[in-house]
């Protein structure tokens, strides 16, 4: 619309000129280096300054709104050399003017002069005491971070994460410089009002330029009553950022503030790891003592039940010996008596009968009342602590007594004998 007025060569008021003058000038944002003269602060608190040219005395006149200024801890006076940024605007009533976003002084002795002031200030109050600073909790997963999502340092932070169930929410904020005020302090009063555990500020190194917004006295005061530990990862050179100084805990890399995060959890788990083998060696102590105590039970076993088999084989042995002499010996008795009956007279050939008769029937009785043949007919044997019962009188009610039948024996107790 403005730009068809220019146009039509039509006459344009004050106003409608000023209007189009504006439209063209809001988009020059740019910075401008300058010596501050006529400085003045109204009734309100806003700020009206002229910027001088060193060179050629050339002069521009600025305005630097009350909430900026006090933002920013710049003192605008006579002589001061400042940097500013922001854009021109022709009010309509009082005339062109730089409306001021941002100011910082310029030239690296006056940086260096007023980061030293500001942080001798601070130490007097004791901001920066060790006594104030709060631990970080371990075992924290809800995490809030604020740093440049555009940058390398946001994949390193979350590279070296260790695999401990986090939860990272993470602000988009400017961090290079003055104009990055506005926005980390935005994004620490938001995270105030949010659940995590810590906080964590980060991004890589730089000049004491790149870094003025981490020397800001305002952003400073806010992480110190952070309600939440917080950790600055902001690398340097050579002066520490001041907001490193009043965090509670302080790292020059992203990849350093990761591994504040990781290590009470790294440290649980080789506490687990470790018990997790003395569980394990214990158990396989005690399954190897169980094994050894198993394998020694077994051979006492095997032992007595072999010493039992031997015992009883030799009992067989003895009794098949016995018997063969016997029967030996009564065939040997036979013999000589065949020879004797051959050699006798007749007339004793019916005695030596008879006698060959008793000697056979001594045979079959011997062999009738065999101890082992009269226990598979069903007979027993008893005994009474080793002694065979004879009679009734050889036990009395309650004694154990053993029965010996033809395949083993049996453990009794008299309950009456009569």
């Amino acid at each position: 619309m403005n730009q068809r007025r220019l146009q039509s060569k039509e006459a344009l008021s004050v106003s409608e000129y000023i209007d189009i003058l504006n439209d063209q000038l809001e988009g020059l944002e740019v910075k401008i280096v300058g010596e501050v003269s006529e400085a003045q602060t109204s009734s309100t608190g806003h700020v009206y300054f002229h910027l001088k040219d060193e060179k050629d005395e050339s002069v521009i006149k600025c305005i630097i709104w009350k909430s900026k200024y006090q933002l920013y801890g710049v003192e605008l006076k006579e002589g001061v050399k400042v940097m500013v940024s922001g854009s021109p605007n022709i009010h309509k009533k009082y005339g062109f003017s730089f409306i001021t976003e941002t100011v910082e002084y310029a030239g690296e002795g006056k940086l260096k002069k007023e980061y030293e002031k500001l942080k001798l200030k601070l130490e007097e109050e004791g901001i920066f005491a060790e006594e104030r600073k709060k631990t970080v909790p371990p075992y924290a997963k809800k995490i809030g971070v604020i740093t440049s999502l555009k940058g390398a340092v946001i994949a390193d932070f979350c590279n070296n994460l260790g695999k401990f169930g986090f939860k990272i929410e993470a602000i988009d904020s400017r961090v290079e410089g003055q104009d990055a005020v506005s926005d980390l302090l935005s994004s620490v009063k938001t995270f105030k009002k949010r659940d995590i555990n810590v906080l964590v500020i980060i991004r890589g190194g730089g000049s004491l330029e790149s870094m003025l917004a981490f020397n800001n006295e305002v952003l400073i005061r806010e992480i110190a009553d952070f309600p939440v530990p917080v950790i600055a990862g902001i690398g340097h050179h050579k002066d520490i950022p001041l907001v490193s100084l009043v965090a509670d805990v302080k790292v020059s890399t992203p990849t350093a503030a990761a591994n504040v995060l990781n290590e009470s959890w790294e440290k649980v788990l080789l506490i687990l790891e470790k018990r997790e083998r003395s569980i394990i060696g214990n158990y396989e102590k005690v399954l190897n003592g169980s094994f050894d105590c198993l394998r020694a039970s077994v051979s006492s076993v095997r032992e007595y039940y072999n010493l039992i088999f031997k015992k009883r084989e030799e009992v067989e042995n003895k009794l098949k010996i016995s018997l063969n002499n016997f029967h030996n010996f009564l065939l040997n008795v036979r013999i000589d008596l065949k020879n004797l009956i051959e050699k006798s007279f007749d007339g004793f050939q019916k005695s030596l009968t008879r006698v060959n008769e008793r000697l056979n029937y001594t045979e079959k009785t011997v062999n009738f009342y065999n101890p082992e043949r009269q226990l598979e007919l069903g007979y027993t044997v008893a005994r009474h602590k080793g002694k065979i019962i004879r009679k009734t009188k050889d036990v009395k009610p309650g004694d154990d007594i053993d029965l010996k039948v033809t395949d083993g024996t049996i453990i009794s107790k008299v309950k009456k004998n009569d």
